[in-house]
């Protein structure tokens, strides 16, 4: 019996081990922290082997392939001692793509990738589709392979999960943008990370359909110098040109999706959630939605009703007059610039974290223009200080959640808005955005009125 090793137990992990215990591999789970105690008695249950707490390389080492989470870097002791000896790392959606026999839309970019993986769900579970979502959200892919049966997938894609893909084909493949994030990662070198995420197009052939931003220029020029890649049907998404095939804004202010040999207008006042992002999103999920036979009726429906992700510009409370939004899942710049310019109050802005490697210089005029004091959350904060010395008239430094939702209480004003938009990662101080999303709202509704 061959044997499969997953390392990391996480949502990822766990879905892999149970699909290929499910295929009849010999399965051991490896993870350097704890294992939840619900995965752990899953484990238990299904007879899969499992650790915790440490690598335990003789037994990692005997696997004819790896599956690696994606939160493990290729820098870790054990995965360089797994490719040093030839074997495989893989990542989950490149082993349950092996199985899958649903049609997949693959959503991946920089920013918008949660609000459109979520919008095309709701699209084509509307329409009646038995439809999974999963990826970087939802329940994992691989389980979701391994216990269900569905028509449809809309997988949202990191460059994580993008680099242990090989053989795996997307029907419909959507790239948001391109701008610099996890360059840590990446050798500091964006070049690589560009390359990273067009894999989301690896394997497609005629027959399948690549949708994109028509207006990011790292998107267009990496498909001017590498054309011939693009065998696909391509179908751009802009609001700066007209198409004739994508979806583009019209004179009269309205998205127009002509694509499939049918065209579907929607007003973009009607849209419910607002600003250009949301636009660039909403287009994106129209397009795939159409390439799988929604009907327009159905997408107006919708887009007049989804009201957007949890940690993404969610309008937490009012509190003295106050607005609050959990902008946690913002963990680079250019997410942080959307959600700045969609502000039209004067702002408090809380953000800080891991750095990435930011560059914070693309903040500084909308920082100038919209916000009237920062406060800066996390370990380090001497960088966003740095930044931000000279442009945004007040600075403060804390190290809590506790601490940044008071100070932000104390200097808002009636008719102000504070915003968490961190532009880092949450590792410093959380285990991920949705704690740190969370931990603010809760902070947020106990500020006594």
């Amino acid at each position: 019996m061959e044997r499969i090793v997953i390392l990391g137990a996480a949502e990822s992990g766990f879905g892999s081990a149970v699909l290929a215990k499910t295929k009849g591999f010999d399965v051991f789970v490896s993870d350097r922290g704890a294992i939840k105690d619900d995965y752990k008695a899953d484990f238990i249950v299904r007879g899969i082997e499992f650790e915790e707490g440490g690598h335990s390389m003789d037994k990692i080492l005997t696997a004819k392939e790896v599956i690696k989470s994606p939160g493990i870097p290729d820098t870790a002791e054990a995965v360089k001692a797994v490719r040093k000896a030839g074997i495989p790392v893989i990542s989950e959606i490149e082993f349950a793509g092996r199985y899958n026999t649903a049609r997949t839309v693959c959503v991946t970019g920089s920013n918008g990738k949660t609000t459109t993986t979520t919008l095309i769900y709701e699209l084509l579970k509307a329409a009646g589709y038995k439809v999974g979502i999963g990826g970087n959200i939802g329940k994992s892919f691989a389980y979701q392979v391994a216990t269900a049966k569905n028509d449809w997938y809309v997988l949202e894609l990191s460059s994580f999960q993008l680099d242990g893909m090989f053989d795996f084909r997307a029907d419909v493949a959507v790239l948001m943008n391109i701008t610099p994030d996890h360059l840590d990662r990446y050798d500091y070198k964006f070049e690589n990370y560009v390359e990273s995420k067009f894999r989301i197009i690896r394997n497609q052939t005629k027959n399948d359909v690549f949708i994109y931003s028509g207006d990011d220029p790292v998107t267009v020029e990496y498909m001017k110098k590498h054309i011939g890649l693009f065998q696909m049907r391509c179908m751009p998404f802009t609001v700066q040109d007209k198409l004739l095939e994508g979806a583009y804004i019209n004179d009269n202010g309205c998205i127009d999706i002509d694509c499939m040999d049918t065209e579907f207008l929607f007003d973009v006042c009607r849209l419910k959630i607002q600003g250009i992002h949301n636009i660039y999103n909403a287009m994106a999920a129209s397009l795939a939605a159409r390439v799988a036979g929604v009907d327009g009726e159905i997408i107006a429906g919708v887009l007049e009703e989804f009201p957007g992700v949890e940690h993404r510009l969610e309008k937490v409370a009012v509190k003295r007059g106050v607005e609050y939004i959990n902008d946690s899942k913002a963990t680079n710049v250019d997410s942080v610039w959307y959600a700045l310019e969609s502000m039209t109050a004067p702002t408090v802005w809380i953000a800080g974290g891991q750095d990435k490697g930011n560059d914070y210089a693309r903040l500084r005029d909308m920082a100038r223009n919209k916000v009237k004091v920062l406060i800066c959350m996390g370990v380090d904060n001497t960088k966003l200080v740095e930044s931000f010395t000279g442009v945004i008239p007040f600075i403060y430094s804390t190290d809590s959640m506790e601490e940044a939702v008071a100070k932000a209480a104390t200097v808002a004003k009636r008719g102000d808005a504070v915003l968490l938009s961190p532009a880092c990662a949450s590792f410093d101080l959380f285990r991920n955005y949705e704690e740190r999303g969370r931990m603010f709202k809760e902070q947020v509704l106990n500020i006594e009125e």
